[in-house]
């Protein structure tokens, strides 16, 4: 449980219009930024409990990296390079460091890195964009990402690529993101979320807008074989992907997230991937 008192920021007064546009990589990246500084620390409040200070969740469902193995063994982390991808407050390079790996935090929001500063810890926390990555060739072992990057990067292929350079032959990828056929669905958690509304085909990102226009909020839809394409297109292959269940134990909503939609579609895909 995180009990340390957040910094808390002045929220903005505006409601932004949500459509769908087109939106391309400098526009995402600019509005991301901007929209994760400015919402981190309401995040680190409202999600700072299921999340902890030193947990590995994999997404809303709770699937935790103690229970699935994704990067392997707990006992084979000691000593391995580890770059955590939208790493928000760390608590993934937390309990990574804790197993004696030696990660590396990175995200895109300056303001989500001050929270892991509050938390705590002994590893590199830098803030960059995912895809330029300020590493040398074959730098890591292990990059993992939970919910990060990847949704909301208008060419994922750009990231995957530079993952691809940073890590050593035979290391392994593993990231998760929303359901693709969550897309095709209302963001509701409630029975109003249970009904087709839009076209599962459809890649127009979702697009929240100022006034003027200026995109303040982006996020990317890729089909499943769309994301299978572009991790195999990057040099990787594709070792499992994982649809984790809603567990009984998990009463919690998290947007669109709740236990009457988890027990009938799928919320999260977490792809594992190794470097050849």
């Amino acid at each position: 449980m995180n009990t340390r008192e957040p910094v808390i920021q002045e929220p903005d007064a505006f409601e932004p219009e949500a459509t769908r546009r087109e939106a391309g990589a400098t526009e995402s990246s600019r509005a991301n930024r901007g929209w994760w500084d400015r919402n981190a620390d309401d995040y680190q409040v409202e999600h700072g409990t299921f999340l902890g200070d030193d947990r590995f969740v994999w997404g809303p469902e709770g699937l935790d990296e103690v229970e699935a193995e994704l990067l392997g063994p707990p006992e084979d982390l000691k000593g391995r390079d580890v770059l955590e991808i939208g790493a928000g407050a760390a608590q993934c390079a937390r309990w990574l460091a804790a197993q004696g790996a030696r990660p590396v935090a990175l995200d895109l929001s300056h303001r989500q890195l001050q929270h892991a500063v509050r938390i705590g810890g002994s590893f590199p926390l830098v803030c960059a964009d995912a895809g330029a990555l300020p590493f040398a060739d074959g730098s890591f072992d292990l990059v993992c990402s939970a919910y990060g990057a990847l949704p909301f990067v208008a060419d994922p292929r750009l990231v995957l690529r530079d993952v691809h350079r940073v890590l050593r032959p035979g290391g392994r990828l593993v990231f998760s993101v929303t359901h693709p056929i969550r897309w095709a669905f209302p963001d509701e958690p409630g029975p109003e979320g249970l009904t087709v509304s839009a076209s599962y085909f459809d890649r127009t990102p979702y697009v929240e807008q100022g006034d003027d226009g200026r995109a303040v909020y982006v996020e990317h839809h890729r089909t499943l074989g769309d994301r299978v394409r572009d991790v195999v297109a990057c040099g990787f292959r594709l070792v499992d992907l994982v649809e984790p269940e809603w567990p009984a134990w998990n009463t919690s909503e998290w947007g669109g997230w709740s236990p009457l939609r988890g027990n009938l579609i799928p919320g999260t895909a977490v792809f594992v991937c190794e470097r050849d």
